[in-house]
């Protein structure tokens, strides 16, 4: 599938509110819970603002001229936070585009920016059965810590 990747725009920033959303992972057998859960505070600080800050960057993903997927950093303290200096990353793609490499693609191109700009690291919190921790490691993150649900994970850049 042919896709492209590209700098999100500030009329786009509203999307941050749908990609957050599906980044909200439901194992198996769950229900999605309503779209007013991104309004808790804990989910909140991901897109809250997003652009005001020079550690807010985003990226999107378009299959044709259709936003198929997100992914965006900025330094917050939300469930990955390592500390003040280290980018946390957010990304989700709508269902039918995952799994075709578009997520990967995402992510590299990030870390590319971060790295760029002179990040040392970046990290990530990631629910242990979510199928994207395989591509989180495959990109260069390793598990540098874990609750009884999730994996905080770093990318030394």
């Amino acid at each position: 599938m042919e896709y492209t990747i590209r700098k999100i725009s500030k009329e786009e920033y509203g999307l941050l509110e749908d990609f957050l959303y599906e980044a909200i992972f439901v194992p198996e057998g769950m229900v999605m819970p309503p779209k007013t859960i991104i309004n808790q505070p804990e989910l909140q600080v991901y897109i809250s603002g997003f652009g005001q800050k020079k550690d807010d960057i985003g990226l999107l993903a378009e299959v044709g001229k259709k936003v198929v997927g997100a992914v965006w950093v900025r330094i917050m303290d939300d469930y990955g936070h390592i500390d003040d200096n280290t980018p946390s990353f957010a990304i989700s793609l709508y269902k039918e585009y995952r799994g075709l490499g578009i997520g990967t693609a995402l992510m590299k191109e990030m870390l590319c920016i971060l790295k760029d700009r002179g990040y040392k690291q970046a990290s990530l919190a990631v629910q242990k059965a979510n199928y994207a921790v395989r591509m989180y490691l495959k990109t260069g993150f390793e598990i540098v810590d874990e609750n009884e649900e999730e994996y905080i994970m770093l990318c030394r850049l």
